[in-house]
């Protein structure tokens, strides 16, 4: 049997612009005779670095938690007569208090978790409409605005500690408007790795590239955690600069297209050989059209589940450590909860891998989502009898939780972008995109605000909070059912003869693939 493969199709494949300043700089030191090949290894790592900053720069909030507010800050308000005042003067950064005011009230899951709320919605909007500004500007520029003001709104955030500032709006305005520019990192790596790479082996190479998600978190997490203890603003503003820095890369060094740089553009499937128009001058369907095509809404809302729990860990993981697990301090806590990332990386190869071997993400992805959710609930329950035990049961959890995230914003988009009504337009893919991973999205950011309404504060409210994320888990993987029932299906008619998921009884064999991510 010949090994599965697939077709970025070009994007944007008419525009053309002068390469940046930093390539000469390339040239000079590595000359190379596979001019197309070394930049296409470079493109992969620097949109690699690119991606992994941005996610590097979502973790510290999930970090910082546990200062914003400690159990002994409860404690003082649960005393009667208590003058607000000494809350003021606790949470002073000079006397390295338990809280920072506005969240030393006892309401403080529930500010927590609208921050969460209101930085992932607007995630989601901007993901909405971020992949079609890009589409009309170069993306190199596109992106490295994304990324400084990124950094600028994520340092903004550390310097309310610096300048002692205690207003909740502050936050929440920071919150929103960071949000928004971070939704210009996926579209845009994306776009630019297409322009780059051809037909190739999908689950593998892609469930690798995508790592730097969970790259990102456990970095991100790292950073944080060695400042948090001491001075928190500086969790928020190191990881500001680390992707501002990276932005300035991008401008020197991203080439867009391989035309800039005299090589070769990918062999894709050739439109017109199929006797199709060239995809550069087709139109982009609608949002309906793209909606209505079989698996999309499946598929969305699937992700939007299995984002819904991976967030969830991802914002509240170390503040649930920090909580549950004797002897771990806020530093502690932040190095711990890497670990679930750890096993994320390699539930995602896994899954790519297997969807390569077996050609049914569906059935792969529902096995996935299936096994997480009695394993959430292990975790709460097991993970806190030992130091040892938490460790394994957590990269574990890590393993299957975010194995379907990274297959279904990935190797699943392949699968949708077969669809015969698509003919390989890769404007109709981005369409697809953006549904896809913006209707998960809302389920990142509707994870994290139920965890902040249920307001965990012990053992017995921690258990709510699970119970939700598994059936969060199970409630993903019915949406699958009838993609499982196709797969099974066509690998009875066919055999081990790889059939797209969404579309089981036609013989139609266009490829392509626009993947998507937050």
């Amino acid at each position: 049997m010949e090994p599965f493969e697939f077709d970025f199709g070009p994007v944007n494949s008419k525009k053309m612009a002068r390469p940046p300043l930093g390539v000469h700089v390339l040239d000079y030191i590595f000359p190379t005779a596979d001019k197309r090949k070394w930049y296409k290894g470079f493109t992969l790592v620097l949109t690699f670095c690119a991606y992994t900053s941005y996610h590097l720069s979502r973790k510290p909030i999930g970090v910082v938690k546990g200062v914003l507010h400690h159990n002994i800050c409860t404690e003082i308000i649960g005393n009667q007569g208590v003058d607000t005042a000494l809350l003021n003067d606790v949470d002073s950064k000079d006397d390295a208090g338990p809280c920072w005011v506005p969240f030393e009230k006892s309401d403080y899951e529930q500010l927590l978790g609208a921050l969460d709320y209101a930085y992932l919605f607007a995630y989601a909007l901007g993901m909405f409409v971020s992949g079609h500004i890009a589409e009309r500007m170069n993306l190199r520029y596109f992106l490295t605005l994304g990324m400084l003001l990124s950094g600028f709104f994520t340092v903004c955030m550390g310097f309310a500690y610096f300048l002692e500032i205690h207003s909740y709006s502050y936050f929440l305005t920071i919150q929103i408007i960071g949000g928004l520019f971070q939704a210009t990192g996926w579209p845009s790596v994306v776009a630019v790795v297409a322009n780059w790479f051809g037909k190739g082996r999908r689950g593998l190479i892609m469930g690798i590239w995508n790592s730097h998600t969970s790259v990102g978190n456990i970095l991100g997490s790292i950073i944080a955690g060695t400042f948090v203890d001491d001075a928190w603003g500086w969790s928020f503003v190191v990881p500001g600069l680390i992707i501002a820095v990276m932005g300035m890369m991008v401008f020197f060094f991203l080439v867009v297209y391989p035309s800039d740089v005299d090589c070769e553009p990918p062999v894709q499937n050739s439109e017109e050989d199929n006797g199709h128009p060239d995809l550069s001058e087709q139109p982009a369907i609608s949002f309906l059209k793209a909606l209505l095509i079989p698996g999309v809404i499946e598929f969305s809302l699937c992700l939007f589940f299995a984002k819904l729990v991976s967030y969830s860990f991802l914002f509240w993981l170390p503040f649930y450590i920090l909580h549950n697990v004797d002897g771990v301090d806020d530093t502690q806590a932040a190095y711990l909860s890497t670990v679930f990332d750890v096993g994320g990386i390699l539930g995602g190869i896994l899954a790519g891998y297997l969807a390569d071997v077996s050609g049914s993400s569906g059935i792969i992805s529902f096995i996935y989502l299936i096994i997480s959710a009695p394993l959430v609930f292990i975790y709460n329950f097991f993970g806190r009898t030992s130091y040892l035990m938490n460790i394994v049961l957590m990269c574990i959890t890590g393993f299957f939780v975010n194995g379907p995230y990274a297959l279904i914003t990935t190797a699943v988009s392949a699968d949708l972008g077969t669809h015969p009504s698509l003919h390989g337009n890769s404007r109709a893919l981005s369409t697809v995109t953006a549904i896809i991973d913006g209707t998960g999205t809302i389920g990142a950011a509707v994870g994290p605000l139920l965890t902040g309404m249920i307001a965990p504060h012990d053992r017995i409210t921690w258990i709510y909070v699970f119970a939700m994320l598994s059936a969060a888990e199970i409630i993903g993987a019915l949406f699958l059912v009838r993609q499982v029932y196709k797969d099974i299906r066509s690998r009875r008619n066919k055999g081990l003869a790889y059939q797209p998921i969404n579309d089981a009884g036609s013989d139609n064999d266009v490829t392509g693939v626009y993947p998507e991510r937050l």
